[in-house]
C-alpha cells in the first residue's frame, strides 16, 4: 500500500476528536510502542537517502527513547501514529517515527521523519494559503523548496550543495488526488499527543496537511509533509493556543528494520 493511501483515509472530510474519544493511555499501539520504549532503527535507508541528497536529519546517538506518542484521529478505519524521539517543544526540531496501521490492524507503512523548519503565518493571507483556502496554496500540484529558504534556516553550504547541486530549488509533486489537478483540498485531522502514559501532559491540535514527494538521485523517495497545526490545548489548558506551519522530511523504512522494546 502506498504512502498516499494512508492520507486517502482523510478524503471524505475533516476528522473531529471529542474529549471523550481522547486516548488515555499509551497501550495497544502498533509495534508494541509505549512511552519510554527503546527504539532501534537500522539507519542504512537513511544513510542512503542522505547520500542521495535528502534533507533528512540522521538520528543522534541519544535518539533511542520514545518520549511521547500521538494518534491522528480519522473518520475511517485504520490510523496514523507518531512515536516521538523529540517533540520539538524546546527547539522546534521534531523527530518521530510515523506508523500507518490499516483497517485490519496491520502495520502497512513506517516512515522516519525529521522537522526541517517551522514558520508562523503572520498575515491573514498567509494563513489562508497554508490552509488551502480559496483553492490555492497548500494543496497545489507542486511545491518548490528554494536554496535561499534553507540557507535562512541554517543549513551550511556543503549541505546545500549536496541537495541542490547547481540548481536554485528542488521540486516536489503532490502525493494525493488527481496528479493533473491544479489543486486538491488539503487533508484535515486531529492529533492528540501524550507525553506521559496517564495522559496528564501533552497537547491536542487540529491539523491541515498535504504530502509532497520527490525522487532522489538514487531512485528512492523523499516526502515533504507540510502541516498547518492549530493548537487547541497544552496539558489540558485551552488558553495555550497558537498556529504554526511545520515542514517535515520523511523517508520510508521497512518494518523489519525497526525494533521497539
Amino acid at each position: 500500500m502506498g504512502w498516499s493511501d494512508a492520507y486517502n483515509y482523510l478524503r471524505n472530510g475533516a476528522a473531529r476528536l471529542g474529549a471523550a474519544e481522547a486516548p488515555r493511555t499509551d497501550r495497544d499501539l502498533p509495534l508494541g510502542a509505549r512511552i519510554g520504549s527503546v527504539l532501534q532503527l537500522q539507519q542504512s535507508p537513511l544513510l542512503r537517502a542522505a547520500g542521495d541528497g535528502s534533507l533528512i536529519t540522521l538520528p543522534d546517538a541519544g535518539d533511542t527513547r520514545i518520549v511521547a506518542v500521538s494518534q491522528l484521529r480519522l473518520q475511517q478505519s485504520g490510523g496514523l501514529y507518531r512515536y516521538y524521539l523529540d517533540t520539538g517543544d524546546l527547539d522546534a526540531k521534531e523527530k518521530f517515527l510515523q506508523v500507518y496501521q490499516d483497517a485490519q490492524g496491520q502495520v502497512a507503512e513506517v516512515m522516519y521523519c525529521t522537522q526541517l523548519a517551522r514558520v508562523i503565518p503572520e498575515t491573514v493571507e498567509d494563513q489562508e494559503a497554508y490552509l488551502g483556502q480559496g483553492g490555492a496554496g497548500l494543496g497545489d500540484r507542486s511545491y518548490t523548496l528554494w536554496r535561499e529558504q534553507l540557507g535562512d534556516i541554517g543549513l551550511d553550504e556543503s549541505d546545500l550543495d549536496l541537495v541542490f547541486g547547481q540548481g536554485d530549488g528542488v521540486d516536489y509533486r503532490r502525493d494525493a488526488g488527481d496528479p493533473n489537478a491544479e489543486f486538491v483540498t488539503p487533508f484535515s485531522g486531529t492529533e492528540t499527543r501524550l507525553d506521559d502514559a496517564s495522559g496528564r501532559t501533552g497537547l491536542r491540535q487540529e491539523m491541515v496537511f498535504m504530502p509532497y514527494v520527490r525522487e532522489l538521485r538514487g531512485g528512492g523517495k523523499e516526502y515533504l509533509l507540510i502541516t498547518t497545526e492549530i493548537i487547541s490545548s497544552v496539558n489540558g489548558d485551552a488558553s495555550k493556543r497558537g498556529i504554526h506551519v511545520d515542514f517535515v522530511i520523511g523517508i520510508p523504512v521497512e518494518q523489519q528494520r525497526v525494533v521497539i522494546q
